[in-house]
C-alpha cells in the first residue's frame, strides 16, 4: 500500500481522499499513540485554515481523539507555526493542523507537530499509520466509556498568545512604512494585519474575507501579481504575502520586484553576518536555490549548505549541526532562534528589521543577489515514478549536456501533489525552455 504520511502530513481532495472517516481514525490513532507515550490522558491542541472542509474535518478528527480518551483544544482559524508555537506553550501532546497549504480550497490536508512543535519524524508517522490500518481491519484498541471520555475545550483566545509571541520576534518598530498585505484568504487573515499595525505600520491589506471557497483564489504567495500592482500603485515600502496556512512569505519591494525566498535568506543572513549572529556563517537551503543564492552567500562571506526539497529536511539539518537559519525559494523560512517550524509571520518581521536596521529600500536589499533565469513546468502524472525511466534520464543528460557549466537541471516529484516537476536554470530563458519542454514531452509520452 502507498504511505499515508507524504512529506507534510495527509492530502488529498477534501472528502474523497481525505474523509471525515479517515480524520476520525488518525485522531483515534495519533491519540492512542501518544497516550501510550505518556502514560495519561493526551491532550491534542487543533488548528485550522479557512477551507470550506476545515470544520467537517475537525468535527471528525476531534471525535477520534475523544473516542481514544483525548482531550481536544480547539484554537479554531489559526497559522500552522501558531500551532508549533502554542503546542509547545500549552505542553500538549501533540498539535494538529488542517490544511493543504497553498493548494486549491478543495484540498485538505491533516499534519501533526509534537508537544515539542517539531514535526512528527517518519518512524512516528509509520506507527501512527499502522493504528490507522489497525482500526480499518479490526479495532480492538482502547474505548474509554462513561466519566473517564473527556472534554473538548475551545480557545479562539490562543490567537492572541501567537500574535504577542511574533511581536516579540523583532526590536524594531514600524512607523511611518506603508506595507501592502496579501493574506491569500487564509489562515493569517486575522493575526498579521493586527501585529503590524500594534507595530506602527501603516497597512493596506487584501485576501483577508475569506468564505470557505476562496483561499489561494488569485492572491497569496502562489499568485503575487496582484500584490506587485498593489505596492506600485500605493506607493508602499513592501508587499508581503503568506499561503494558505501562513507558514510561507514572499516580498515584493517598492518596484514591484518579487523579493523570494533565496532573497529573504540572502537579505537576512546579511543583517546576522553583521551582528555576527549566524552561527559558522551559515545558511541551510534546498536543491531548488537559485544559482545567484549561492553567489551572493559567497559575497557576504558566508557559506551554505543544500538539503532535498522541504523544510523538514532543512530543520534537520540545522538541529542536527547548530544553524539558525535556513529555507526554500518558496518562502518557508524558518529561525530555530524563534520557532521550530517555517512562520510566514516571522519572517515577515525579519525582513522589516533588517529594512529598517539598513536604513535602505527593500530593492536595495532585494539587489544584494541576482537571479539567474530560472524555467519551472509542471507535469501531472498517475506515477510519479515516469521521471526514473531511461528515456527519460537521457533526455535529462542531453539537457545537461546543453547547458554545460553555465546552469543546471532538476526533475523530481512532488511530494505533495500527482505531479513531477521540471527546472531548468541557466543565463538564457529560451534555451531554458525549450530543454523543460523537451523533457517534459518525453516524460508525457513515458505515462501516457
Amino acid at each position: 500500500m502507498p504511505r499515508l504520511f507524504g512529506t507534510d502530513g495527509v492530502r488529498g481532495k477534501a472528502n474523497v481522499e481525505l474523509t471525515p472517516e479517515l480524520a476520525y481514525k488518525l485522531g483515534r490513532a495519533a491519540t492512542i499513540y501518544f497516550g501510550k507515550e505518556s502514560k495519561s490522558t493526551p491532550t491534542i491542541l487543533i488548528g485550522r485554515d479557512t477551507r470550506i472542509s476545515g470544520e467537517m474535518l475537525e468535527s471528525a478528527l476531534v471525535a477520534g481523539i475523544c473516542s481514544a480518551g483525548g482531550r481536544a483544544i480547539i484554537a479554531g482559524i489559526i497559522p500552522t507555526p501558531a500551532v508549533a508555537y502554542l503546542a509547545r506553550k500549552l505542553e500538549t501532546r501533540a498539535g494538529v493542523v488542517i490544511s493543504a497549504s497553498h493548494n486549491p480550497f478543495y484540498d485538505n490536508g491533516i499534519k501533526f507537530f509534537g508537544g515539542d512543535g517539531y514535526k512528527l519524524p517518519d518512524a512516528v508517522e509509520d506507527e501512527i499509520e499502522e493504528l490507522v490500518h489497525v482500526i480499518e481491519t479490526n479495532d480492538n484498541l482502547p474505548r474509554p466509556t462513561g466519566d473517564k471520555l473527556c472534554h473538548v475545550e475551545y480557545r479562539h483566545n490562543l490567537l492572541d498568545d501567537y500574535i504577542k509571541f511574533v511581536m516579540q520576534t523583532t526590536n524594531q518598530r514600524f512607523d511611518g512604512m506603508k506595507i501592502v498585505l496579501d493574506c491569500a484568504n487564509g489562515a493569517a487573515y486575522e493575526a498579521m494585519p493586527e501585529i503590524l499595525q500594534r507595530l506602527g505600520a501603516h497597512v493596506i491589506a487584501f485576501g483577508t474575507m475569506p468564505n470557505g471557497i476562496n483561499i489561494n483564489d488569485n492572491c497569496g504567495s502562489t499568485h503575487i501579481e496582484n500584490l506587485q500592482r498593489a505596492v506600485i500603485e500605493n506607493h508602499a515600502d513592501l508587499g508581503i504575502a503568506h499561503d494558505g496556512d501562513a507558514d510561507r512569505c514572499l516580498c515584493v519591494d517598492e518596484k514591484g520586484q518579487i523579493i523570494d525566498g533565496d532573497h529573504i535568506l540572502v537579505i537576512c543572513a546579511t543583517e546576522m553576518i553583521k551582528n555576527n549572529s549566524l552561527p559558522k556563517k551559515t545558511v541551510v537551503t534546498t536543491v531548488m536555490a537559485n544559482i545567484g543564492f549561492r553567489q551572493a552567500i559567497h559575497n557576504l562571506g558566508g557559506n551554505f549548505e543544500i538539503t532535498s526539497v522541504g523544510d523538514r529536511y532543512v530543520l534537520e539539518n540545522m538541529i542536527k549541526n547548530g544553524y539558525t537559519l535556513g529555507g526554500e525559494q518558496s518562502g518557508h523560512i524558518i529561525f530555530t532562534e524563534h520557532s521550530t517550524t517555517g512562520d510566514g509571520l516571522i519572517t515577515a518581521l525579519q525582513v522589516l528589521t533588517a529594512i529598517k536596521k539598513s536604513n535602505k529600500k527593500a530593492s536595495e536589499l532585494n539587489a544584494l543577489m541576482t537571479t539567474y533565469p530560472q524555467v519551472l513546468l509542471n507535469v501531472r502524472v498517475k506515477d510519479k515514478s515516469a521521471y526514473e525511466s531511461e528515456e527519460v534520464q537521457q533526455a535529462i543528460k542531453a539537457a545537461e549536456n546543453e547547458l554545460g557549466d553555465n546552469g543546471r537541471i532538476l526533475v523530481r516529484a512532488s511530494g505533495t501533489e500527482p505531479l513531477i516537476r521540471v527546472m531548468a536554470e541557466g543565463p538564457d530563458q529560451e534555451q531554458l525552455e525549450s530543454l523543460c519542454r523537451n523533457i517534459v514531452s518525453t516524460i508525457e509520452s513515458m505515462t501516457n
